[in-house]
């Protein structure tokens, strides 16, 4: 580290400033930029502006912005399969430990697989990733660790470019995301044709559920099962 005297400049979580001041004291040049958040890397879509930002004013030279105002990104939405009659049966008080213990696994996941939390309402959770196969197999990560708990999730995934409201995807492509996981059954990922098509050659398998109207959403979409 002592042979970089080129001006370098070191990006990190603010979770991760003991190890990358200690980095930065092995460099005769080396600046230290720390990002708030829990996750273990700096996603360039969801955090390019700040990313850009400490960039420009560390090399003093004006770097082109560009269109913040829409993003291409994978949507994960997941909700608990008959949770009314689940929470009728356990009561307030149990239905709210189990919903504590569902919650702690769906972040656990969406931290393993880079999955940015967007929204958790009840027993729902909206999640945003960088590819549509990092998505699936966290999906798939989350149906398996719920059952664990004797419940059932359905999950939905679609990728597309979304609006960018008070920071968060919005949008027609998140309402389509949102349908595509209604379709869902017990303990099953559905998917949009745009995900199976990007995901050509990964390893996964699917299975045609046929096609679909959406509420709200205009045509009629191909869904598919993950089956792998």
């Amino acid at each position: 580290m002592p042979a970089v005297t080129s001006p370098t400049l070191l990006l990190a979580r603010e979770r991760d400033e003991a190890a990358l001041s200690y980095l930065a004291s092995l460099m005769p040049n080396a600046a230290v930029r720390l990002f708030p958040g829990g996750g273990d890397s700096l996603p360039a879509v969801e955090e390019q502006a700040p990313i850009l930002r400490e960039i420009k004013e560390f090399i003093g030279v004006d770097v082109p912005t560009p269109d913040l105002d829409t993003i291409l990104a994978t949507l994960l939405f997941t909700d608990i399969v008959d949770s009314t009659a689940k929470q009728a049966s356990l009561g307030d008080r149990g239905w709210k430990g189990l919903i504590e213990q569902h919650n702690a696994a769906v972040r656990d996941c969406l931290a393993r697989w880079h999955g940015v939390e967007n929204d958790t309402a009840g027993d729902s959770f909206y999640a945003t990733f960088d590819g549509p196969a990092r998505a699936i197999h966290c999906a798939q990560e989350i149906l398996a660790r719920v059952r664990d708990l004797g419940i059932e999730v359905r999950a939905g995934i679609h990728t597309g470019e979304c609006e960018l409201v008070g920071g968060k995807p919005a949008g027609l492509t998140v309402s389509i995301g949102a349908r595509v996981a209604a379709n869902a059954g017990a303990s099953e990922v559905m998917i949009s044709q745009t995900v199976k098509d990007l995901v050509a050659g990964s390893g996964l398998s699917f299975e045609y559920a046929g096609e679909h109207e959406l509420k709200g959403v205009p045509d009629r979409w191909r869904l598919f099962r993950v089956t792998s």
